[in-house]
């Protein structure tokens, strides 16, 4: 069993990315970093770039479904019978 190195920086970053471990941009920061270290490929920097959309776009679709609850609940209620 070998450690490869690029590919534990790379599930690691985004590992973290998506349990909110860090922010985003960090995540580039040390992604870009890595890079010019060549310690990970730019295919991998892709990788993380990638899965930040992805959080990204989950935690926009998070906080629309939790105002539209809210919205909801917060709504008065239909008094005319």
């Amino acid at each position: 069993m070998s450690f490869d190195l690029s590919e534990f920086l790379t599930e690691g970053l985004i590992d973290s990315i998506n349990g909110g471990l860090i922010p985003s941009d960090l995540a580039t920061v040390y992604a870009g970093n890595y890079l010019v270290k060549s310690l990970i490929t730019q295919a991998q920097v892709t990788q993380v770039s990638d899965a930040i959309t992805a959080y990204k776009a989950a935690q926009a679709a998070a906080d629309k479904a939790q105002q539209q609850e809210e919205n909801q609940t917060s709504a008065p209620e239909d008094t005319l019978k």
